[in-house]
Formats: C-alpha cells, structure tokens, sequence
C-alpha cells in the first residue's frame, strides 16, 4: 500500500471532518431593534438556516431599544428605522446601511368605512394626534370626505409606547406638513405625545387599535395587510390622495440620493411625485466597526448579502421594497472598507 496515498487521503479526511465539525457549530447571529422590519427579517432568517443552517435570534423590540442595543455590544447588530446622523455614527463607532423600505399607514376601527374609503391628511392627522381633532365628523375630517356617512363617535388615538422607528417616520411626516406639530412635539424614535394610548411594537398599536371602537394608529403596511386592518388615504406632497401599495412607496424612494448621504441616512417621507406614498422609509442595520467577534461579525454580513440577492420575492409578498441592485453593490463594497476585526482585517 502506497502510504503517501494514505497519509493524503488521511489528512483529505480529517480536513473535511473539521469543516464539517466548524459548519455544524456555527453559531446564531443576534439582533434587536425595529419592528417595522421583523416580519421580512423573520422570513429571510427562515430561509437562510434552511441554506446554512445558521439562525438568526431577532428581537422586535422597537428602533429605539435596538440602538441602545448595539451600542452596548449585546447583539450582533441593532435596527432602526431611524438613521443615525454622520456625527452619531462616529462617536460610537458605527457603521449604517439600509436593507428594505417600507410604508407606514393610518389604521382605524371604524363601523361603516370600508378599508381605503377614509381619507387623510398630514395637517389633519396632526390635529388629530394634538388632540385638537376629538370626534370622527368633525368638520376638518368632513371637508376631505363629502359623501361619507361619518359616525358621530369619540377619536382614541394610539400610539407607540416604546422607542420606534415607525413613530420617527409618523412623526417626521406630521413635522413636515404641520407647523404647530413641528413646533410642539417634533420628530423622533419617541416623542410626548398630546393624547391617546400605547402599544408596544407594531403588533401592540395594532391589536390596541382592533380592540377600540372609533380608534386611530399607524402602523407598518406589512402589519396591516396581515392583521386585515382598515387604512386610510393619505394626501401626498403634491394633493394626491393615494392608496398604499408597493408601486406609491417606489415612487417615493425613486429620487433617493443614497451615493450622496452620509451612513446612507436617507429620509422618504414627505417626497414630490403624485404617485409617491408620504410615509415612505427605509430600515437601517447598525455594527460597529471593529469586530471583536469577527467570526459573528462574517455571518451577519453573509446574511444580508443572501438576502439582498435572494430575498426581493419575500420583501415584495409583504410589501416591502428591496432596495436597487446599485445600492446593495454600493453597500457591499463598503462592507470591505468599514467593517474589520480587531486586527484591522476585512471581516469579509
């Protein structure tokens, strides 16, 4: 017996067993973070393990949780809806990218308006969450809806009661077309809010607002459709009234200048065209850049780039959109250049 025959294919076999062994181990990624993107993540995660067999543990635990998250370091990466400003990624050593953008919507618990019929405006919604607004056939609401029979009935508002993203984006929206919600609440992933009562995550404003007659919340589209809740119009930055769909929220996104934002921290609401959704956002994933993990820091990355090449059927079957091949190539590449271990190597 040629013994270097069996010395290679000793050594062949033994090198095997170790990937193999280093394959089976590999151990789950963890994030935290918005409840905009859980139900894309959750079905991406899905279909990454049955590919690697490495599993993501994601908390849906609102934007603003999830960055305080990853800023102490327990997750592997922390999400939001919320960008983080240039100066805020620095000081904590943060590198940012989108994954997915998304609507958010108005919801209400309405007896006789059918799903889509009611319609809605920044300035109105405003007033309403003001507290301003108290009653369903209030002149403002009727002048925007002549030849609806609108109920004679109290408005609960509902809000989020956690640190979110989709609140940032209801928020912003409200800012920018409402000089008094501007000036006396603002924008942001938590806010004082005027009236009304919380839910915790996207689910908890829905299940809030089924439960309550004559209520009033926003919520991500994708927690709409499923949970078959009734929305409203929204009137846009030129006056259209529009429905939510996938075709209004790449409208909105069609004019993103994302080579040309710092940590891409791009914002979509409120953005010209008669055909773009108001509320339009995307959801950003936050690491730090140096890796001290980078074994962890790899899997993170690898399952993003599965899912910017492998998940555009599942965003757009929940009515998400994926975001351009021009961008995820851009985002990449940064990947290289931003992310590296503790010994100042690519992570990937």
């Amino acid at each position: 017996m040629n013994m270097k025959l069996v010395l290679k294919s000793m050594v062949a076999g033994v090198a095997a067993a170790v990937a193999m062994s280093s394959s089976a181990m590999a151990a789950d990624i963890t994030g935290a973070g918005s409840s905009f993107a859980y139900p894309i993540y959750s079905k991406w995660a899905e279909a990454y393990k049955d590919k690697s067999g490495v599993g993501l543990n994601y908390q849906s635990i609102g934007s603003g949780a999830g960055i305080k998250q990853i800023k102490a370091k327990t997750v592997d990466f922390g999400a939001s809806d919320m960008p983080l400003s240039a100066e805020e990624l620095q000081a904590d050593g943060l590198v940012q990218f989108p994954t997915i953008m998304g609507g958010v919507v108005a919801v209400v618990n309405l007896d006789g308006i059918a799903p889509g019929q009611l319609k809605l405006s920044g300035p109105i919604l405003a007033d309403i969450f003001l507290g301003k607004v108290t009653k369903w056939n209030a002149p403002a609401i009727a002048a925007l809806n002549p030849g609806v029979k609108l109920p004679d009935a109290d408005i609960t508002v509902v809000h989020r009661a956690d640190g979110s993203g989709t609140s940032f984006l209801f928020t912003d929206f409200l800012s920018k077309t409402s000089t008094e919600w501007k000036d006396k609440v603002g924008a942001g992933t938590a806010v004082k809010w005027a009236t009304g009562v919380g839910g915790k995550g996207n689910d908890g404003v829905a299940a809030n607002v089924q439960r309550i007659k004559g209520s009033i919340g926003y919520v991500e589209w994708a927690y709409s459709k499923k949970n078959k809740m009734s929305h409203t119009q929204l009137k846009n930055h030129d006056g259209q009234f529009l429905q939510p769909d996938d075709d209004a929220f790449k409208a909105a996104a069609a004019n993103a200048a994302w080579d040309k934002t710092p940590g891409y921290a791009v914002v979509l609401t409120n953005q010209p065209g008669k055909n773009a959704w108001p509320i339009t956002g995307a959801t950003f994933v936050l690491m730090h850049k140096t890796q001290q993990d980078a074994a962890k820091g790899k899997e993170v990355l690898k399952f993003f780039e599965y899912a910017f090449k492998n998940g555009a059927a599942a965003a757009e079957a929940l009515d998400y959109v994926p975001m351009p091949a021009s961008v995820t190539k851009m985002i990449e590449g940064a990947w290289k250049s931003q992310l590296k271990d503790a010994a100042g190597k690519p992570v990937l």
